[in-house]
């Protein structure tokens, strides 16, 4: 009830505060383009990169609500990534933002797992990961992995946010991922359908088809997506399916209200990993057939917009994320054989392990401009309330099947209830100190509330083991500060620092009692981002970032064996840094002598250089001065595209330094293969794409040309355990139209 009251209270002095501010005597116009003279307040984006065929842009200064100034940004317009993005290929698809580093273990592209500066690329967690601007995750909280992805036929673009975008969404040190999908508003007719259909090697089809229009004030889109395949390795097959509707209703001029509704169903067999020899001797093998992933994903969303007048907006995303994971396998080490068990003559029961994801929640935002002097300053708030409940069923006994099935045999051992409540308020300001340089604070305060609940185990008696009640219950603050130089009207210096944290997670609240302690003392993780760039364009010819970083990550939870006692402790064990070099450069040789539009040659590349170091530890743990596992010292991508009228040839090379996968930093691998180095890999990539009009399009490609063999990751559960092999050569043709 306390809590209840509070979060009232806060909900209404922050709209006293929105009340307050639409009073406020402002003159328009914001600056979104490096010219100081040319200041505009820019609607959402919903058309980028039309007239170019470069598939990376800066973000402009301020979108809708959001200030994306003085932040290391980029922004990816996918009907120009030359790449498979039928398969979500996100080695091609993010090829240009340096240093992400990308776990390529899914064969059918739908468990995504990307990650930067020396952080963990599972399920993409690092990441705060957004769908039309709202959360996407099981849980942002406590259990942050990106089970669902959108499918990337249906998304326009991706920002990518690093660093200081902590203080606008909350918790992270990776930085913001969002995906903006199709929806129809550059749609001038009643009626307008497109498709796009796929075929590759592995039994790939692709199925994408969407109508859209606008009739008066009203303005609709839907999409349907269906992806099958059997995968490149033995024992991984998998289809996707995605289901897509929005209408956005003009109540007036100023007011708008969207409502759109996203359900995706996902199951995909897991081939399971292999030993390091195994992978040697034929990396397509599988000693697991009976293991299975099933996801359905539902997200409904309402977004109000009100636009006040030329220079101040008000925005309210109500979202939910109504997800089921269910899991069912063998997960066994792959030393174990999953074979007939002869004393039954039957195969051994299997495990299921079943997620519930219940969350709620509310963002809203304001934006306006205002004087000081004689300069105009751009001031956006927030507030977010949100609330999470996971039901976790594990460790159930399965069925000896081998389809997809998870019934259970009795009780689930572990029957755990997992809830997260958050409150959190924002205030980001631009000062235009001269016409050249802007200074961009921050604040942003976070109340936040984690408790687990349940069942954790059966007693040799039989008799169930109640968990630890645990309840974390903590607030603080974020502080940041950003900004830019504009050295010409194209070209700029940009730095910021600012503050982030990582919350205590579910796994880190459900020790078994008879085992392991929870410290009681336990924090969450802390730390902060630091960058500082050049970026810009000269002319239409070239275009770069080039960038230095620095993250702090304290607190790192970590389980330990305390010196004297037989019991394992989560504690914080330590902190790590990561330091290192991002750059990206994209040049059109014809474009700096000619203005030719038939032709081009597009040179680009992206590389990033990491040291990340534990750089201290609890007194029983011992990895000071090791490399952080995951995190490859050196990631380079680099492409040539040439283009003359409608065709483009693209050729990319991908380039990732070997990496530890533990924070042991152990070099020869086990022999499940479960721990021990992941060498270094290159990979080549073949597209090409041939626009025939505005209207229809065809695209071709070869992946990993070379059939080179690699691995990315060391799995020590699912979808493993062992190393996890990435895709041989494989092959992609594409056809779309619009009617």
């Amino acid at each position: 009830m306390k809590i209840r009251v509070q979060k009232n209270r806060l909900f209404l002095l922050l709209f006293l505060g929105f009340a307050q501010l639409t009073q406020a005597q402002t003159t328009p116009k914001i600056k979104v383009q490096q010219d100081s003279s040319q200041w505009h307040n820019l609607k959402d984006v919903t058309i980028v990169g039309r007239n170019s065929k470069s598939d990376y842009q800066q973000i402009p200064e301020i979108v809708g609500t959001n200030i994306y100034a003085g932040k290391k940004n980029a922004l990816i317009v996918l009907e120009n990534v030359q790449g498979n993005i039928a398969n979500n290929t996100m080695r091609q698809v993010l090829a240009k933002v340096p240093g992400i580093h990308i776990w390529e273990s899914d064969p059918s592209g739908i468990q995504i797992g990307i990650a930067a500066r020396g952080l963990s690329p599972n399920r993409s967690w690092e990441f705060n990961i957004r769908q039309n601007g709202y959360d996407i995750a099981a849980d942002p909280f406590g259990y942050p992995e990106a089970y669902y992805n959108p499918q990337l036929q249906a998304v326009q673009r991706i920002e990518i946010v690093r660093g200081q975008g902590a203080l606008q969404y909350g918790p992270q040190f990776g930085g913001m991922v969002n995906y903006i999908l199709k929806n129809g508003t550059e749609i001038n007719q009643p009626f307008e359908f497109e498709t796009q259909q796929t075929i590759g090697s592995n039994g790939l089809l692709n199925s994408f088809n969407a109508i859209g229009g606008k009739k008066g004030k009203l303005n609709y889109y839907s999409f349907y997506d269906q992806r099958n395949g059997e995968g490149w390795r033995d024992n991984s097959q998998f289809f996707s399916k995605a289901g897509f509707g929005s209408v956005t209703y003009h109540l007036t001029k100023q007011v708008s209200i969207n409502f759109e509704l996203m359900h995706s169903h996902t199951r995909s067999q897991q081939a399971g990993g292999l030993t390091d020899l195994q992978i040697k001797e034929n990396a397509k093998q599988s000693f697991r057939y009976r293991n299975w992933m099933d996801i359905k994903w539902t997200t409904p969303a309402i977004n109000i917009q009100y636009e006040m007048n030329d220079h101040s907006r008000w925005n309210t995303k109500i979202f939910g994320t109504i997800g089921d994971r269910n899991s069912v396998g063998f997960l066994q080490s792959i030393l174990v054989k999953d074979s007939i068990n002869y004393a039954t003559n039957q195969y051994n029961n299997r495990i299921v392990n079943i997620d519930q994801y219940r969350n709620y929640g509310l963002e809203s935002r304001f934006i306006t401009d205002y004087f000081i002097g004689q300069m105009k300053n751009t001031i956006s708030s927030g507030i977010r309330l949100y609330t999470g409940n996971t039901h976790r069923l594990a460790d159930g006994k399965g069925t000896r099947g081998t389809d997809y099935d998870v019934r259970v045999e009795g009780l689930y051992p572990r029957d755990i209830q997992f809830r997260s409540n958050n409150a959190a308020v924002f205030i980001e300001n631009i000062f235009r100190v001269t016409e050249k340089l802007l200074i961009i604070p921050g604040i942003r305060y976070e109340w936040l509330e984690g408790s687990a609940s349940g069942s954790n185990g059966f007693s040799t008696t039989g008799a169930l083991i109640n968990l630890q009640e645990i309840q974390r219950r903590r607030n603080f603050v974020l502080v940041g500060i950003g900004s830019e130089f504009h050295l010409t009207n194209t070209t700029e210096f940009y730095a910021n620092f600012s503050q982030a944290y990582r919350p205590i997670q579910f796994a880190n609240l459900q020790a078994p009692p008879t085992t392991d302690l929870i410290d009681q003392d336990l924090k969450d993780a802390r730390g902060y981002n630091l960058d500082l760039g050049y970026r810009g364009k000269v002319k239409n010819y070239l275009q770069f970032d080039l960038s230095g970083f620095y993250l702090q990550y304290n607190n790192r939870v970590g389980t330990i064996t305390p010196s004297g006692t037989n019991y394992r402790l989560v504690t914080n064990v330590g902190a790590s840094t990561s330091k290192g070099l991002e750059t990206y450069i994209e040049f059109n040789p014809l474009r700096s002598f000619s203005n030719n539009a038939n032709s081009d040659i597009i040179l680009f590349s992206s590389y990033s250089y990491t040291n990340a170091r534990y750089s201290g530890n609890h007194r029983d743990a011992n990895t000071k001065g090791k490399k952080v596992e995951n995190a490859p010292q050196d990631i380079l991508r680099t492409g040539l595209s040439i283009g003359y009228k409608g065709l483009l040839f693209t050729t990319q090379l991908s380039h990732v330094g070997g990496t530890f996968s533990d924070a042991n930093n152990t070099t020869t691998p086990s022999m499940n293969g479960n721990t021990g180095f992941i060498p270094a890999y290159t990979i080549t990539d073949l597209t090409a794409s041939y626009k025939f009009s505005k209207k229809m399009n065809l695209k071709a490609g070869i992946n990993n040309l070379n059939d080179t063999r690699y691995f990315t990751r060391r799995a020590g559960g699912y979808p493993g355990p062992g190393a996890l092999p990435g895709d041989g050569r494989n092959f992609f043709i594409s056809i779309g139209a619009k009617l």
